[in-house]
């Protein structure tokens, strides 16, 4: 497993395990307040975990913090992409570089024409339709912010890519895009968490789906177990702990 969660407990959720193998996609399932964003969230080091322990490439996060998960290869694109994911006023390139600086400077200094054409490739590998990789980024529809999210993740080359409602608020035809941009991280070997609140999604892209209820993991589906109808059946199920007792 590319990514191990075991009995994770913090804020809203309480002893959730998964895990991720590399070249697949994992989905999590379940209505608003089952706890989604806020495991992702403590899986990364954004927010605190009270017990549990997140292992990525069989190496344990202690602490788990951003620094050390990015590190590890562990990334997030945010559901809220113009809080955590773009800075509006700043360009595209600005934007998909700022977290590579790094593997684009030497000695201290961004190289420049290294900078853009590591910035060009993921502008045309994610067809981000903008006039150039100047453009201020706010100017952008919110499927073209969302690629240049996804963007400046993947120049980082993670192990791991953690999508939070990636296809919230944007049209069907970027939607379908950014579906694509999934499927064919996955066929690289790349580990995807895939957070979503429609279901016909869940059930196109996922090999196996997690379905969570009031901060609990009820169940897991995988290949063609994956329906909506099943998945439904598990959200409305009781919610147990792991003593079996009924969380009503």
């Amino acid at each position: 497993d590319v990514l191990r969660v075991e009995n994770l407990s913090g804020g809203v959720f309480r002893d959730v395990s998964f895990h991720v193998r590399a070249g697949e996609i994992v989905g999590f399932a379940g209505l608003v307040g089952a706890g989604r964003t806020e495991i992702v969230r403590a899986v990364c080091g954004f927010d605190p975990i009270t017990s549990g322990t997140v292992e990525v490439a069989g190496e344990t996060l202690k602490p788990v913090t951003i620094a050390n998960a990015i590190q590890k290869g562990l990334v997030m694109a945010s559901e809220d992409r113009r809080k955590y994911g773009i800075v509006g006023t700043r360009s595209i390139k600005e934007n998909i570089a700022l977290p590579n600086l790094k593997m684009l400077s030497k000695s201290g200094f961004v190289e420049k024409n290294k900078e853009k054409a590591a910035v060009q490739t993921y502008f045309d590998r994610l067809r981000i339709k903008a006039g150039s990789q100047n453009v201020p980024t706010y100017t952008l529809s919110g499927g073209n912010q969302q690629k240049v999210v996804l963007a400046k993740w993947l120049m980082a080359k993670p192990k791991v890519l953690i999508l939070d409602e990636p296809t919230r608020g944007i049209d069907v035809g970027a939607k379908q895009e950014i579906e694509k941009i999934m499927q064919e991280l996955a066929k690289e070997g790349v580990s995807v968490l895939f957070i979503s609140s429609d279901l016909s999604e869940l059930v196109r892209n996922c090999d196996r789906v997690v379905v969570l209820r009031e901060g609990y993991d009820v169940g897991e589906l995988s290949g063609q177990e994956i329906t909506e109808e099943a998945i439904m059946k598990l959200i409305a199920k009781n919610t147990h702990n792991k003593e079996g007792e009924v969380c009503e």
